[in-house]
């Protein structure tokens, strides 16, 4: 069950209304999970500041179980989601940080259980 979370400075009224759904479907084709096992949130409009400037930037958070596990995964994974961002929110692939969570089975509440059937 992954989840991504994307937190930018870009002003709401400027992000794409659908981009919770494009987020999630994009993190499914990227992370290989089933798109109805995806949670996505964007919280825009947000006080941001990287390396010093407050221009136009994203943070993506990823949490998944068995996808960012390694560093070769997240090669891969940071490049795509980067891509997507990027096109998504007209920024430079130097506004764009990325951070991976794995996750354990154990860790992820569904239906008022853990997901241990993973």
């Amino acid at each position: 069950m992954p989840f991504v979370e994307l937190e930018t400075n870009v002003p709401p009224a400027q992000l794409p209304r659908d981009l919770p759904a494009r987020l999630g479907a994009a993190a499914a084709a990227i992370l290989g999970k089933p798109e109805e096992r995806v949670a996505a949130t964007v919280k825009g409009g947000l006080a941001l500041s990287m390396g010093g400037s407050a221009a136009p930037g994203a943070l993506l958070s990823v949490w998944a179980v068995g996808a960012v596990g390694s560093a070769e995964q997240n090669r891969t994974h940071s490049a795509h989601f980067a891509e997507f961002l990027a096109r998504e929110l007209g920024l430079g692939a130097d506004r764009i940080l990325i951070r991976f969570h794995p996750l354990e089975p154990w860790q992820v509440g569904k239906k008022g259980t853990v997901m241990t059937f993973l």
